[in-house]
């Protein structure tokens, strides 16, 4: 995974996506909106799974404790090449359409019915102002979000596991 090319999103938002790995997570209700979450992207074109994981939240303490998360790996091949900007902008919708409330009062347990993070993003094409500076090196190479990396545990196990099904 280190030598996948690592880039900021702001660095790609305009370009055309055309497959997509991302980390789901729930800490409320999974069970119901998981699922939900699954039936709306395979909406978007071919989904591929990996196997979901029970997490503790890494923010919980003693004094404070938190509920787990279940987390899973999505591998998305997009119908349509779609502006990364677009796609982030589609997940913001479907995580509002699982009721995610981002609002929370202090000291509130914060409830996440779901979470839709973009972990790696293969681009449509490399002929763009940014490859003269050779930041992509073919046009299969996977991306990373930089700040998504170093993955969590549970991210890194999901990605290997879809690596398995790649061609």
């Amino acid at each position: 995974m280190a030598t996948l090319t690592q880039c900021a999103p702001e660095t790609v938002q305009a370009q055309s996506v055309v497959e997509v790995v991302l980390a789901l997570g729930s800490n409320y209700q999974a069970e119901k909106y998981l699922p939900l979450a699954r039936e709306r992207l395979a909406a978007l074109g071919e989904v591929k799974l990996s196997t979901a994981f029970q997490n503790p939240d890494f923010t919980a303490t003693l004094e404070q404790p938190k509920p787990d998360y279940t987390n899973q790996c999505v591998h998305l091949t997009l119908n349509t090449p779609v502006s990364l900007q677009q796609l982030q902008q589609t997940f913001k919708t479907l995580e509002g359409n699982c009721n995610r409330c981002r609002q929370t009062e202090p000291n509130q347990v914060r409830r996440v019915t779901m979470d839709i993070d973009i972990l790696m993003v293969r681009l449509a094409t490399i002929e763009n102002s940014l490859s003269r500076y050779s930041i992509f090196k073919s046009i299969y190479d996977w991306i990373v979000m930089a700040d998504r990396y170093p993955f969590k545990a549970h991210e890194e196990a999901g990605v290997k596991e879809l690596t398995a099904f790649a061609d």
